[in-house]
């Protein structure tokens, strides 16, 4: 069995490359694929914890969300494509032109 502390560097690793990728893209698409690591992130960890405790508890709240993000990728991508289909870039600074 892979001990806890594995999964811990695991999902840090996954966390951290979706942040650093959050930080430094411009790109609307690169950032929704990072958020999507920050979520596998916590993934990994309620995965871990419910193997350690041996309660499927965990497995569940990974269940539900996997499908919340499924939900918001799928939200996320169609407001990118409007915005796509608008103003034919999908940068992110665009975002902020369209405020107020």
């Amino acid at each position: 069995m892979i001990p806890v502390a594995a999964w811990f560097i695991v999902s840090a690793a996954l966390f951290a490359t979706g942040l650093y990728g959050i930080m430094t893209t411009r790109s609307s698409i690169k950032i929704l694929m990072c958020v999507e690591l920050l979520i596998n992130a916590a993934h990994v960890n309620f995965a871990a914890f419910a193997g350690y405790h041996q309660d499927p508890g965990g497995l569940v709240f990974v269940l539900f969300g996997i499908a919340i993000a499924a939900a918001e990728a799928a939200v996320g991508i169609s407001i990118f494509l409007n915005l796509y289909r608008l103003k034919g870039s999908a940068d992110v600074s665009i975002v902020r032109a369209l405020k107020g």
